[in-house]
């Protein structure tokens, strides 16, 4: 078990339940979906396990440690990343440079200006590989915001792939992409997976996307897991038919 969230609830100032007494484990390299209707609580749970949000009760369990009140980059450190529904890059920076960063930080180099990035040889030469592994080798001295929307997105998973992560939370990653866009990024982070780069987490509303790629689905509705498995026993969970794929049973 590399992640363990057990009776977690959080409520907002609004009164809102957001999660409710959930419990959830994820395993080392299984590539889990969470989905569910609007309100479900998938974001907020994903802020709960990455830190962004501490729980209301409950506890979460990293690699056998405690981390329920730690906080977000020390969660980091330790290998929990997180990407956001918004692209979140650096985009005057060059992709070489995006990457760059989060090394200097797990590195512990001690640089102090943008400018010296390019004399890191250390960073510079691992960085150089992340961007090849994610296919943007080429573009290495473009800067960030001259990429496409699926480019930005491939460079977001390259800079969370440079915090040497154990696991990774991806928040709609196909979110705005055309269906090649679409088949394109979560070719890389199937790879990354069967590679064991990283154990990984997507919250995804396409449906195509989910039970293509996924080894497991997690089924959130009002705050609650409603559903915990294969992609087959969730096609054939008369429950989650009706209340989210919008099916009678």
């Amino acid at each position: 078990m590399l992640l363990l969230a057990e009776n977690i609830s959080k409520k907002f100032e609004d009164g809102f339940l957001a999660i409710n007494n959930i419990s959830v484990r994820f395993e080392k390299g299984i590539l889990t979906s969470i989905i569910g209707p609007n309100g479900a609580g998938k974001t907020t749970l994903v802020n709960l396990l990455s830190g962004s949000l501490y729980p209301d009760g409950g506890k979460i369990i990293f690699n056998d440690e405690d981390i329920t009140r730690l906080h977000i980059a020390r969660r980091i450190k330790k290998g929990v990343c997180r990407s956001f529904q918004i692209t979140n890059i650096f985009p005057a920076l060059t992709l070489l440079q995006n990457i760059q960063i989060p090394l200097i930080s797990y590195h512990k180099r001690n640089l102090s200006f943008f400018s010296r990035l390019d004399k890191d040889d250390v960073t510079r030469e691992e960085a150089c590989k992340i961007l090849e592994d994610i296919g943007l080798a080429k573009q290495k001295e473009l800067r960030a915001d001259h990429l496409s929307h699926g480019e930005q997105r491939q460079l977001e998973i390259g800079i969370a792939l440079a915090t040497h992560p154990r696991i990774i939370f991806l928040d709609e990653p196909t979110q705005g992409m055309n269906k090649v866009e679409k088949v394109d990024i979560m070719k890389y982070v199937v790879r990354f997976s069967q590679e064991g780069r990283a154990t990984f987490v997507i919250i995804e509303h396409d449906m195509d996307v989910v039970f293509s790629v996924s080894q497991r689905i997690v089924v959130l509705h009002t705050g609650t897991v409603i559903a915990d498995g294969t992609p087959e026993e969730i096609r054939n969970n008369d429950f989650v038919r009706k209340v989210y794929l919008g099916e009678d049973s």
